[in-house]
């Protein structure tokens, strides 16, 4: 399909699966903290308003010592499921830190979900490729 980019993945549990992105997408520098928020390492993460979660390299998240607190199961775009650990941490985004759900994934794929998006009262602008403040919503 033309303007998308597939990629074979692995889960933890060794099932295979693919992952379909969109070009245009752009990625995002943020920091990964260590459960104290008191180390960080600077990852380019892709902005994926379709994921549910950030993931990041399982390497990295245990190298912080993030330890995982459950699995979860996700649909991913060709349509099948994989089962992946999921812990917490604190994620930076530019002066803001917060601590957040992620996802325990290969070591090439760093995704900023929108759980994440949302938490950090961010949107993205697909054109200038930046992220941009929005108010929350209390209704």
């Amino acid at each position: 399909m033309p303007g998308h980019v597939t990629t074979d993945v692995i889960d933890s549990l060794g099932c295979r699966g693919s992952v379909e992105y969109t070009m245009g997408t752009f990625s995002y520098a943020i920091e990964i903290g260590d459960p104290q928020g008191q180390r960080y390492e600077r990852i380019e993460a892709l902005v994926d308003t379709g994921a549910s979660y950030t993931t990041l390299p399982a390497s990295l998240l245990r190298r912080l010592g993030v330890q995982p607190m459950g699995r979860r199961r996700f649909r991913i775009a060709n349509g099948g499921t994989m089962v992946q650990e999921i812990g917490q941490t604190w994620i930076r985004i530019d002066d803001e830190a917060y601590i957040q759900l992620v996802v325990f994934g290969p070591e090439d794929q760093a995704l900023l979900g929108a759980f994440s998006l949302e938490g950090f009262g961010l949107a993205v602008d697909p054109l200038g490729k930046r992220l941009v403040p929005v108010e929350g919503l209390l209704m």
